[in-house]
């Protein structure tokens, strides 16, 4: 499978790594110039590109960047993926750690929504996951199905051929893929919600989400 990965942090690098591993086509950038990227490329196999080009002809996109520099991506930057692919949005609202007030999500827009609407017409196919596991525990901790107390994640998204192969790549990388409802239902995984930051199985996680509030805590408000 074509993957294109727009940012190569903690969660991107990662995944960049464990897809790679896993035999798949990855295309990796960062807001920088490929050659950035030249010692992940080399241990991973992976081709480093500029961030317009990691899109093309995808399967599956990943995008992981700093919330506040979503509004920065070229409105363009997913269109070139093939129809229907899907894109995987990782990221998470910061707003006393990094992004600073971002008014549109204090006002109640969950947050994985927002992304969706910088994206333009690619904004219907946005799911949301990893946004809520330790990069750590991502590269080390996957595990064989039906493995006992194999971590879970939950993704949200509309239903569909694009959610489903999420799933699929969820259960490659080695953790258990939970159904967190609709893309506009993602805050039920947002910092400060019972199933952010937990090695939950599939049922911690339902249960998890189930006990979920949309309110958000003090320490994830402007």
């Amino acid at each position: 499978m074509k993957i294109g990965i727009i940012g190569a942090g903690f969660i991107g690098g990662t995944l960049t790594r464990k897809l790679a591993e896993l035999g798949h086509e990855v295309r990796v950038s960062n807001s920088r110039a490929p050659e950035t990227l030249s010692e992940l490329a080399a241990e991973t196999g992976a081709t480093a590109v500029w961030s317009t080009e990691a899109a093309q002809d995808a399967d599956l996109v990943i995008v992981s960047i700093p919330q506040k520099n979503t509004p920065d991506l070229p409105s363009n930057i997913v269109e070139s993926a093939k129809p229907g692919a899907p894109i995987i949005e990782t990221n998470n609202y910061y707003p006393q750690q990094r992004d600073g007030l971002i008014a549109d999500i204090e006002n109640g827009t969950p947050e994985s929504v927002w992304v969706a609407q910088h994206l333009g017409d690619r904004g219907a196919d946005v799911v949301k996951v990893f946004n809520g596991i330790y990069w750590k525990h991502l590269l080390e901790k996957g595990v064989p199905a039906g493995t006992d107390g194999r971590i879970a994640l939950p993704i949200a998204g509309a239903d569909g051929a694009g959610k489903k192969l999420v799933f699929d790549v969820v259960d490659q990388l080695g953790f258990d893929p939970v159904d967190g409802g609709t893309l506009e239902q993602s805050w039920r995984q947002h910092p400060g919600t019972p199933v952010y930051g937990k090695d939950y199985d599939a049922d911690g996680v339902k249960k998890a989400l189930a006990e979920a509030t949309a309110e958000r805590t003090a320490e994830w408000r402007a």
